[in-house]
């Protein structure tokens, strides 16, 4: 199959995960932030904002500035609703050092600091998330080590914290730093508000947007429910076009692509938090749904002449995707006083099923001896993925003073999360067509003969047990925290195709210190340092030959790669700018070993010459290293209190060593920024705001290909109006300079051809999109 189950379609198993997000219910510590509004609820003396205050939002939100001793940036909702973001993918576009490497008008595998999703560990509430981490479902951008933020509706969050450094008390897998999603809970709103809308696309398309929260005090604690429904919809356009080589002036060959994603996400949550004495008890639960289409029609001709006739189209490929995916997770924390100081235990269970068909249709035209119209052939082919994850989890910690500036945290953390995939492929179909024959439908489906694909039947399990111990102070104007982690993995890979079955286990100890200097009220300097460790992913781990993964090349796992691991370094200064504004610069270095990347084993894939096996593997050691800016205050001091401006730039480098010497870590821009301002105008009780973005090149390199993937810059606007105390409407405009997405690929057929730099093919693909437009209304209650 010519793109059997390929990366786009399967990392979908790591973007719907992330609806097991609520099953970590801890909360995270923050520092103080520009407060809206706040009432008191009668049973419990805990800020609670008001519904009202979500709603209309009075005055221009800036970047928080935390009391963590850690290097943390805060961000509230409040700080990213102008813009009207649909998910948290689309909230940390405006965050310093975050790239994606995903397709037009899509944000889904977080690359903080430019590199590899499996790099960035996602926190929920201050917990790394089920499913995600090592455990990704699927190859693809955020399947080997991540999962996909665009599946977390914005309206479910308080606020986002990049983390900028491991600490003892979280998982260790975050060399690139972490993204910790605070979600709303019982104590976060008071009343409700219903939320709809229209998002409209340049292809004509409607689709809707709704949702509604409510909290508020029922039974003497506090309950938070939510709901929401997500249309979704992504026309893209695709050209392709083929040379010799990257002075070859005259087309080999061409195609052209339209590639529609169509689907809906539904989407419900549930908190209740109740004060019991001295203890106080938490529940949660969380289920998302998705349905989603994903078709792609592709055209290719000869060249030279791109006249698009019918006598030069070589082949004609339709490949569907239909996805359904069911999630839940349920999860509980119960802290109580005692034992000299505070205790939480904390349970979670969760289940994640994927069940993928995937249908490719291709015509061969002006490919065999046969051409157009004396005979056409055609192929078709087939493949299902059925997952079904489930993971308990359960974390007992206590925290305790050692002496009034001085104390001691110190648990154990257990999971056990198992795994069972399943990739069947269809008996392939496939014949010549006599001339002016149309392509049958009758005794070609449905598919039949459905057989594993080599490694595709087989289960993992895991279990980890990970002790830690941190102690933390102040001496005047000094925070210091240093702690100790020692993450154990078991592991148990199962092939039953071959009736294999593989072990491994290994421990690693990750020290962590951090400290922070107040120089003055304003001023700060904070310096880090922690090792991390980066855990072989479960697509990795998996056995299953994947033929076609990788555009054209199949992919393969390996179950005895060795866990990656890194120390770090962050030192940066901070500024507060006024009340509420603030500047700092951060620098950051990573010293990495055993580096795990994807290399080309040499074999040929299944689609013949010029195609390849890749697998993971440890490529060595390697090096990351960048600065980061980034402001956001008001421009009062040049006479202009209602606008707020937003600037952030990092500057983003590496380095690793392969067959050909020296490159970057593969895919890693080498830089990103983000500019916009809001002008707020109080009379009108309305207010604007333009935003751009652009992140630099990005380059990769393995044996046989090379590929430049550039991107342009993305304007946004929104202009909204408030209506009273509970009503606001916001438009909003994206993508309006109609980014695109733009790759280079240089293909070698052997080692040695790519030393020599003798082509096997030059190619250049361009994915463009048009302008998204969404109109929301808000109604507090």
């Amino acid at each position: 199959m010519a793109k059997k189950l390929k990366a786009s379609h399967l990392a979908s198993v790591a973007g719907a995960a992330i609806s097991l997000a609520a099953l970590q219910p801890a909360h995270a510590q923050s520092g103080p932030s520009p407060e809206p509004q706040r009432v008191t609820t009668s049973q419990d003396d805990a800020p609670v904002t008001s519904a009202d205050d979500v709603v209309v939002i009075n005055g221009i939100i800036y970047r928080n500035r935390t009391d963590e001793t850690a290097p943390v940036l805060e961000y509230g909702l409040d700080f990213f609703q102008p813009f009207e973001p649909l998910t948290v993918g689309d909230a940390l576009k405006r965050v310093p050092s975050v790239t994606f490497l995903s397709d037009v008008l899509e944000s889904d595998g977080v690359r903080l600091r430019g590199l590899d999703p499996a790099y960035t560990q996602i926190l929920i509430n201050g917990e790394k998330v089920p499913g995600a981490g090592s455990d990704s479902g699927a190859f693809g951008n955020g399947a080997d080590g991540s999962f996909f933020v665009d599946r977390i509706p914005a309206e479910l969050i308080e606020r986002i914290e990049i983390v900028r450094s491991g600490s003892a008390n979280r998982s260790g897998d975050a060399m690139a730093g972490a993204v910790n999603i605070v979600l709303r809970d019982g104590y976060s709103l008071d009343g409700g508000y219903v939320r709809a809308g229209a998002l409209g696309f340049d292809d004509g398309r409607v689709r809707e947007t709704y949702g509604a929260v409510w909290g508020g005090e029922i039974g003497g604690g506090r309950l938070l429910l939510g709901a929401n429904v997500q249309g979704r919809h992504n026309p893209k356009r695709k050209q392709s076009l083929r040379y010799g080589d990257p002075a070859d002036t005259s087309l080999d060959n061409y195609e052209l692509q339209k590639d529609t994603r169509d689907g809906t996400d539904y989407s419900a949550n549930a908190t209740y938090q109740i004060d019991l004495g001295t203890s106080e008890l938490e529940l949660r639960a969380f289920y998302v749904h998705t349905e989603r289409k994903q078709d792609e029609d592709s055209w290719e001709y000869n060249g030279p002449n791109r006249d698009q006739t019918l006598s030069t189209l070589a082949v004609f490929n339709n490949n569907d995707v239909d996805i359904k995916q069911d999630s839940y997770s349920l999860g509980g924390r119960y802290s109580f006083e005692g034992f000299g100081g505070e205790t939480s235990l904390k349970l979670g269970y969760a289940s994640f099923e994927d069940d993928t068909f995937e249908f490719e249709d291709e015509i061969e035209y002006l490919r065999d001896v046969n051409p157009f119209p004396d005979g056409d052939r055609f192929t078709g082919d087939a493949a299902t993925l059925n997952v079904k994850d489930t993971e308990t989890s359960f974390k007992i910690e206590h925290e305790r003073d050692l002496s009034d500036d001085m104390d001691i945290e110190f648990g154990v953390q257990f999971e056990l999360k198992e795994r069972d995939n399943l990739i069947e492929e269809a008996a392939r179909i496939r014949f010549n067509l006599p001339a002016g024959t149309a392509v049958p439908t009758t005794g070609t489906r449905p598919f039949t003969g459905f057989a594993p694909v080599a490694g595709g039947d087989n289960s993992i399990e895991r279990t980890r047990i990970d002790p830690f111990v941190m102690v933390s102070g102040n001496a005047g104007p000094i925070d210091w925290e240093a702690g100790l982690r020692y993450e154990t993995t078991d592991l148990t890979v199962e092939d039953r195709t071959t009736a294999t079955t593989t072990d491994a286990d290994f421990g690693v100890l990750l020290p962590s210190a951090h400290i922070s200097y107040s120089l003055t009220e304003d001023d700060r300097i904070r310096g880090s340092v922690a090792r991390t460790v980066r855990t072989p992913s479960f697509s990795f781990l998996s056995p299953a030959t994947l033929e076609e993964e990788l555009a054209d090349n199949d992919f393969t796992g390996d179950p005895t790669i060795e866990p990656e691991t890194a120390w770090g370094l962050d030192i940066g200064y901070e500024r507060r700018l006024g009340k509420t504004g603030i500047a700092g610069i951060n620098f950051f270095y990573r010293d990495v070993k055993d580096l795990i990347e994807i290399f080309n084993t040499g074999v040929e894939g299944s689609a013949g010459p010029g195609t390849w096996v890749y697998s993971p593997r440890n490529t060595g050691d390697g090096k990351v290293w960048g600065i980061e800016l980034d402001y956001s205050a008001s421009l009062d001091f040049v006479g202009l209190p209602d606008t707020g401006a937003f600037f952030n730039y990092s500057w983003l480098d590496s380095e690793v060593t392969d067959e050909f010497g020296d490159r970057r870590f593969n895919s890693q821009s080498d830089f990103v920024y983000n500019v916009g301002f809001i002008h707020d105008l109080p009379t009108l009780e309305a207010s604007f705001g333009v935003t751009y973005r652009k992140q630099g090149d990005a380059f990769s390199r393995v044996v046989g290909e090379e590929v430049t993937t550039s991107y342009g810059g993305v304007l946004e606007v929104f202009v909204e109006k408030s209506f009273g105390d509970n009503f606001t409407v916001r438009l909003t405009g994206s993508n309006l300079t109609d980014g695109s997405k733009d790759e280079a690929f240089d293909k070698f057929g052997s080692l040695a051809d790519q030393i020599s730099r003798d082509y096997d093919e030059y190619e250049l693909e361009t994915e463009t999109a048009g302008p998204t437009w969404q109109l929301i209304g808000r109604y507090s209650f």
